[in-house]
């Protein structure tokens, strides 16, 4: 293999050259290390959270193999966010800048050293997409290792994983369980380091991690310090180094086919509505040009649901995996995908599904016998959302397609968990959650202890929520209308509507309207409404200042535009 010239190879003889060798030194480096391809590992690794608990060792393991295939590994750290950790302050507005903190981390430290290449350990939700953004914004030879799901745990004879812990806290109010019981259930709930047991956000973005070809074949899901995970991180750690001498870089993967690629996979498995802002943000950064909702929007009657792994079904994390994963559903896929997408191994998804065969038939099913053909994630606009909303509606069950109603509004997730708890929300109410988005939360506050708490009140099924807030990957319950956009802080129409509002939703008609008269709407123009949080200083002041709409990826830009 020719040898390029590497760019972290500074000019001899310089300022820069000089400040780094006596830094390097001193660290054991020697002449020879040097001119060896420099890799970063991104670890996120964070003893606030299991799911980023296992990442050192994975990092250890790493740096041998790299140092073996000749290269020369950089261990580099990055924010850890877990949502039921980080969430606990600011009403969860840390959630979402988090993922553009990530990739701000990521440049810096790797694009400031000039680091020729990069293994990023996904993990939680939030990594994943925060460290794609990276590899298409820098666009050197990036590859992802898939670090796991945690291992669940039995409660009284029965299963019970995260997702239920997390549904089961919104009870507690209505006296559907003891916090006793939610205590016992969350002490075995999780067995292991990992993230979330289900087809939530992590294992969502870690599956279309692999359909996009940013990780090996096989990766996703993967149980969490596996024999099978960790010789897929020593095979990423030998690929990353024969990625640099080739020159593959992330612009190359990360195409408008790619992009489509992955938005097929959510649909098929009815991933976490999250996916939708993650890959508008992936493909922005790849300078990509592509709009990822009307790509949703495209095929979504066409790709019906392969997988009903929970919560939108019955199916375990586990027997995804057993069954060949993201590599068996793109088999099921073939047809509709592009096949001539390269991936991080230097061939073609064509050639990565050639041999592939579906392990169990029960469990990942093919387009002609599949568990749904409702689609799973829909994209909703109308006279209220302009932007757009998100409607998941995944799952083998029946589910609420229309509702009509009067507008409830709440603009904090405490005062609408202390609306339900006092009964302020009635049946037939569309419960409004204003002033919660990007921009107004700022970074989408969280929204999901509302939804789970409406279900724990016996009302899930007889109301409708609209939030411009986030969601956790675990809500598939109810007619739920996610990142509503353009939120009420930007000006929106969801800036003006009033309690007793008429608020029309029809997911088949893809529409969601406010039936409120234009003279009206006008005279309400009139008066100048504020929303959301102000803040003065820190991140969130950063990010509130910067963000892009959430159907525009939520990206940071310099200058918000007007208008």
């Amino acid at each position: 293999m020719t040898r390029r010239k590497l760019r972290s190879n500074l000019e001899p003889g310089t300022a820069l050259w000089a400040g780094r060798r006596a830094q390097w030194r001193v660290l054991g480096i020697s002449d020879e290390d040097m001119q060896k391809p420099k890799i970063a590992i991104v670890n996120s690794s964070s003893e606030l959270s299991s799911c980023f608990s296992h990442l050192d060792a994975v990092a250890a393991e790493l740096k041998s193999v790299i140092r073996a295939a000749g290269g020369l590994p950089f261990e580099v750290r990055t924010a850890a966010p877990s949502d039921f950790i980080t969430s606990a302050g600011r009403r969860g507005a840390y959630i979402l800048p988090s993922r553009d903190l990530i990739a701000a981390d990521i440049e810096v430290q790797v694009e400031g050293a000039l680091l020729d290449g990069m293994v990023c350990l996904a993990s939680c939700d939030k990594t994943t997409p925060g460290q794609l953004m990276a590899a298409g914004r820098l666009d050197i030879p990036t590859i992802v290792v898939i670090c796991g799901y945690q291992k669940s745990g039995e409660y009284r004879g029965e299963h019970v994983d995260i997702e239920d812990v997390f549904l089961k806290s919104g009870y507690v109010a209505s006296g559907r369980i003891s916090v006793a019981d939610l205590a016992g259930m969350a002490d075995v709930a999780v067995q292991s380091p990992g993230v979330c047991a289900g087809m939530g956000t992590a294992n969502s973005m870690h599956t279309v991690c692999e359909a996009l070809g940013m990780a090996l074949p096989g990766s996703a899901p993967v149980a969490a310090m596996s024999p099978k995970m960790l010789q897929h991180a020593r095979e990423s750690g030998a690929r990353i180094v024969e990625m640099v001498w080739e020159d593959l870089k992330p612009r190359t993967i990360l195409t408008a086919g790619a992009i489509r690629n992955g938005v097929l996979t959510v649909l098929a498995v009815s991933g976490s509505i999250n996916c939708v802002k993650h890959l508008q943000a992936i493909a922005t950064e790849a300078e990509v040009d592509v709009d990822v909702y009307d790509l949703f929007a495209s095929y979504a009657d066409k790709i019906p649901l392969l997988a009903a792994i929970r919560p939108n079904g019955p199916g375990l994390i586990e027997e995804f995996e057993a069954a060949g994963g993201a590599r068996a559903l793109l088999k099921r896929l073939e047809r509709f995908l592009d096949l001539d997408a390269r991936t991080v191994t230097g061939g073609t998804l064509g050639d990565v599904l050639a041999n592939v065969t579906v392990a169990d038939e029960r469990v990942i099913r093919t387009a002609e016998n599949p568990y749904s053909t409702r689609p799973s994630i829909v994209i909703v606009r109308g006279s209220l959302l302009p932007g757009g909303g998100i409607v998941r509606q995944g799952g083998t069950g029946e589910r609420m397609m229309r509702f009509r109603g009067p507008a409830k509004i709440f603009h904090s997730r405490d005062e609408a968990l202390e609306g339900v708890k006092q009964g302020r929300v009635a049946r037939g109410d569309v419960v409004v959650l204003r002033g919660l988005g990007v921009i107004g939360g700022p970074g989408m506050a969280m929204t999901s202890a509302v939804v789970f708490a409406l279900d724990g009140a016996g009302l899930i099924n007889d109301v409708a929520v609209i939030t411009e807030g986030q969601l956790a990957g675990l809500v598939n319950e109810g007619l739920v209308v996610g990142e509503a956009s353009p939120e009420a802080a930007a000006g929106g129409p969801l800036a003006l509507v009033d309690n007793g509002d008429t608020i029309a939703i029809d997911v088949t008609r893809r529409r969601v309207d406010l039936e409120v008269a234009d003279a009206e709407l006008a005279k309400r123009r009139s008066s100048p409404r504020a929303f959301g949080a102000q803040n003065e200083r820190g991140w969130l002041a950063v990010y509130q200042r910067t963000v892009a709409p959430v159907h525009e990826g939520a990206v940071l830009r310099g200058k918000r535009k007007e208008g």
